[in-house]
């Protein structure tokens, strides 16, 4: 695959939904991919990027912005509270806003900074013990909460289970979505993005598909 049929099968899925080319941002997962390969993305002129890790971002993208413009640069993993001041440098958005304790620490944060990137909260939509996130259940109390930090919260964010069918929970993400009035939807990543687009995403994560296989070597 390439980033040029990524963006055309992105296309199609926006016309098939009956919605208009280009209203959902392609996010190029760059984790663990060698520099080599994000720049020739960069080369071809895309700049919504994704990254797992704080650290591994800040390795990779000032350099990077030093030579391209307009680098629109998402954190999809896990933030550490202690990381959340250097994530608020390097990055627009953070999907991964996954407990109360870390809305706090954004708060704080957004007031000693005078800005805040954009906010997407991650909801477990499997209830899966091993992945972050807050529970379907606790998700509006959740919305709230952020809410009354003055937090700027976007949408939501899910990683549907592996071996489940993504759409229930693309369509569930969205359904609690739409009751707290929120317009953001991230989810989809390479082997869903399209039936995620169906089902109103807003933001799709996808990395392989465009990068090729990552190297964990």
């Amino acid at each position: 695959m390439s980033l040029a049929e990524i963006t055309a099968r992105l296309h199609k899925a926006e016309a098939d939904a009956g919605r208009e080319t280009g209203s959902v941002r392609l996010i190029a997962v760059s984790k663990v991919q060698p520099n080599a390969r994000v720049e020739a993305v960069l080369e071809e002129g895309h700049r919504c990027f994704g990254e797992n890790r704080v650290q591994e971002a800040a390795g990779k993208w000032p350099e990077f912005r030093e030579r391209f413009d307009g680098i629109d640069l998402h954190l999809i993993g896990p933030l550490q509270t202690n990381k959340a001041r250097q994530a608020f440098g390097l990055f627009q958005a953070i999907h991964s806003v996954d407990r109360p304790k870390l809305a706090h620490t954004i708060a704080r944060l957004a007031q000693e900074e005078g800005h805040c990137p954009e906010l997407f909260l991650q909801v477990n939509t499997g209830e899966e013990p091993q992945k972050a996130g807050v529970l379907p259940r606790e998700a509006d109390d959740f919305v709230a909460e952020c809410r009354a930090l003055d937090l700027p919260v976007k949408g939501l964010m899910c990683i549907p289970p592996v071996d489940e069918e993504p759409s229930l929970h693309f369509a569930l993400l969205a359904k609690i979505a739409a009751r707290n009035g929120l317009t953001g939807l991230s989810m989809g990543m390479s082997g869903d993005f399209e039936r995620a687009v169906a089902l109103g995403a807003t933001h799709v994560r996808v990395g392989s598909a465009i990068f090729g296989a990552r190297d964990y070597g």
